[in-house]
């Protein structure tokens, strides 16, 4: 997965992580599509613009930790 969005400098509107790729990996308790955990997925509808933006932030560090 591409990450291109960037919580720290993109417009007022944070897009969904979710590229319909919706696996839950039982080692890493995420979904192997966008990297988030079941309780980010389950919030996300309803969750503020600051929440998504911090869950961004955490796909990014969970992809370089898994990825190095």
């Amino acid at each position: 997965m591409s990450i291109d969005f960037d919580p720290a400098t993109d417009g007022a509107q944070t897009p969904s992580p979710c590229i319909n790729v919706c696996r839950m990996n039982a080692q890493t308790g995420l979904c192997e599509g966008c990297f988030r955990t079941i309780d980010e997925i389950a919030r996300w509808g309803t969750a503020s613009n600051e929440f998504k933006r911090a869950v961004w932030d955490e796909i990014k560090r969970r992809q370089e930790q898994l990825f190095q």
